[in-house]
């Protein structure tokens, strides 16, 4: 197979390049998907600016994606050969940012036929981490719910704990009111102090500290849920309200989930995939960029936080 492009992380700038790499041979298990579409997430460019993982000059960046199956490893049925899928690839690995990807095969997404490239390369990494997030929390008779923020993941998370019968209100500076009676919200707060209300579940896409602050707003046996980094030690003493404390980290997923973790959250993606087709989940169309202004794409997620993808042939 010949060469093909990729946008490739230097240390030095700290910014990626637009070069060239050979396709890797396929281990047993793995895929090559063709990219038609590559999701901007703000993992990316923070990444790319402060390098934590300390990638290499060469790396290719980049976790979500969708695109064609375009070859499969020994292991793996060839008759996938030609599907269209969406991924989250892992930061360690090499990425979307490029026109071929390598891929673990358990690993994708199957896509719906009415389901465009675009959208679908948007979808991974918000959707999954907020279906992570709804399933934090048990189905009980307690109902009311609070979330901290509303980017993307929240937005969904918000969608699917209504329509799983939540009461949900939220916290919001940017969120206007006619959004968020259209969605269903209860009471849209403009600043945390506003709040009132003791709560069964509290997702906070802010802080660690930030959700520590919310803590008091919980009932007996509540929950907290950190989308955004964690609370290191419990802030109620033991054994009083008994508060649980939950985090969410889609990308560790690739480091300590086994074959049967991801076949669970494929499955749940895919569902969740089908309802966005029906129109019961909704979402924004991204902002589109082609595949040689990908450093333009990066800049425009983190100026306008607008939900942006990029393109290619």
């Amino acid at each position: 197979m010949k060469p093909h492009q990729i946008w490739q992380y230097q240390t030095e700038t700290h910014r990626v390049v637009l070069g060239q790499a050979e396709t890797p041979p396929l281990a047993a298990d793995e895929i090559l998907v063709q990219n038609k579409a590559i999701g901007i997430n703000p993992v990316d460019w923070k990444f790319i600016k402060a390098n934590p993982l300390n990638w290499p000059s060469g790396h290719v960046p980049g976790v979500d994606g969708a695109g064609v199956i375009v070859a499969v490893g020994e292991k793996v049925d060839a008759r996938f050969i030609g599907r269209r899928v969406a991924y989250h690839a892992a930061l360690k690995c090499h990425g979307s940012f490029a026109e071929m990807t390598v891929l673990n095969a358990e690993r994708v997404l199957m896509l719906p036929d009415r389901l465009s490239f675009e959208l679908a390369a948007a979808l991974p990494c918000p959707m999954l981490t907020a279906w992570q997030a709804f399933e934090k929390i048990p189905q009980t008779r307690q109902k009311e719910v609070l979330i901290v923020g509303f980017g993307a993941v929240n937005n969904l998370l918000t969608q699917m704990l209504i329509t799983a019968g939540y009461v949900v209100d939220v916290v919001s500076a940017s969120l206007n009111q006619e959004k968020a009676a259209s969605l269903g919200i209860r009471h849209l707060y403009r600043d945390q102090s506003q709040i009132e209300t003791k709560y069964f579940a509290i997702y906070d896409a802010v802080s660690g500290a930030n959700a520590a602050t919310l803590v008091p707003s919980l009932r007996a046996n509540g929950h907290i849920i950190c989308i955004q980094d964690r609370i290191p030690a419990p802030i109620d003493p033991g054994f009083t309200r008994t508060i649980s404390y939950h985090e969410i980290a889609l990308g560790a997923l690739h480091d300590f989930g086994d074959k049967e973790d991801w076949s669970a959250l494929m499955h749940n993606g895919e569902a969740l995939l089908e309802r966005i087709v029906e129109g019961r989940l909704e979402v924004s169309l991204p902002v589109s960029f082609r595949f040689e202004h990908l450093q333009e794409a990066l800049e425009n997620s983190e100026h306008t936080k607008l939900k942006t993808v990029v393109t290619l042939d």
